[in-house]
Parts: C-alpha cells; sequence; structure tokens
C-alpha cells in the first residue's frame, strides 16, 4: 500500500495493491500499522451511503474538535471534493478533488477541519466513511455544494440534492465565523 500526501495540508491518499485472478480480486482497504505510521489512527464508527448517479452529498464538516474520515468508494464511483476549513492553515479555503471508485479502491484520509461533499458517477455508488468520532449534530457545518466563490467543478449534471444541502449557508459566511472563533 502506498501513501500519497495531497494538496490540502494533513490530506493522505492510500492507494492499496488489488491481487486481481480469474476469480476477480483482492484488496486490503485499510493497515493499522500503516495509518499508525502516518499519525491515522483511533476511528471509532463506519458509515455508507448509496447514491444515484449525478447526486451530491455536501459538503458538509464538523465544528468544535472536527472529525477525521476515512473515506473509500465501494461500489461505483465518486467525485469526492474538500474544502479547508482550518482558519489557521497553510491550505485554508483550498478546494480539491479526487476520484474515489471500485477499480483503485484508493482511500481518502480527511483530517478535521475540513468539508466533505461527493457527487456519484456512476448509476450507484457506494462510500464507506470511518469516522473518529460520535456524531454531534449541533456541530454540524454545511456550505452550499454550487457556491460561487468555492467555484467547485462537478463533472456530470445534478440530478439530486437534499433539503439540507440545497438550503446550506455560504461559505463566506462560514469563513467569517471561523476566522472570529477561538
Amino acid at each position: 500500500m502506498r501513501v500519497e500526501p495531497a494538496g490540502i495540508d494533513g490530506v493522505l491518499l492510500f492507494l492499496p495493491t488489488p491481487h486481481r485472478d480469474d476469480r476477480g480480486l483482492f484488496t486490503r482497504t485499510f493497515d493499522e500499522a500503516i495509518g499508525e505510521k502516518h499519525g491515522v489512527t483511533g476511528f471509532l464508527q463506519d458509515s455508507q451511503s448509496r447514491s444515484r448517479q449525478g447526486t451530491i452529498r455536501g459538503m458538509h464538516g464538523r465544528g468544535g474538535r472536527g472529525e477525521a474520515k476515512l473515506v473509500r468508494c465501494a461500489r461505483g464511483a465518486v467525485h469526492d471534493v474538500l474544502v479547508d476549513a482550518r482558519p489557521d492553515s497553510p491550505t485554508f479555503g483550498r478546494v480539491e478533488s479526487f476520484r474515489l471508485d471500485d477499480e483503485t479502491f484508493a482511500t481518502l484520509y480527511v483530517p478535521p477541519g475540513l468539508l466533505h461533499g461527493f457527487q456519484a458517477l456512476t448509476e450507484q455508488a457506494d462510500v464507506c466513511y470511518r469516522i473518529d468520532r460520535e456524531h454531534d449534530p449541533a456541530e454540524d457545518l454545511a456550505v452550499r455544494y454550487d457556491d460561487a466563490e468555492l467555484a467547485i467543478a462537478w463533472p456530470q449534471p445534478v440530478t439530486v440534492v437534499s433539503a439540507r444541502d440545497a438550503g446550506a449557508g455560504s461559505w463566506a459566511a462560514l469563513k467569517s465565523t471561523l476566522e472570529r472563533s477561538p
């Protein structure tokens, strides 16, 4: 398994080596020893979503201590997007995207303090999340997926967005709040 740093400070991409033969394939999607070597430890819950093609989920984050995630696409493919929402980060405000799919089995490490979202690129896409904290709805953060300042380039027409995501605030409003926080 290779581990590559991304353009946003602290983000890592874990790239396994699938072993393929006439039966199909086998791959290790995460290895605790390799994770520990890169400071990735302590995950408490696993979650999974299934989305139809064109669906966007996001852009979501957590306030307070934030939350770290390991994100991978177990079925299909997604266009995965991160926004650095850490005011003290050298990459604050940077947007970066990744293709996650069931061919490469790449796993994205998302450190606390980032916004995360994705668009399903295939008829169905299953995304698996390993999260290091219990969910506290009072700490939820959200920014509209089509915020003009972020200018996220979604690769396909948007087919479905939740009411919550459609009603999310702007990046400018969240940025102002984050920059004023202690």
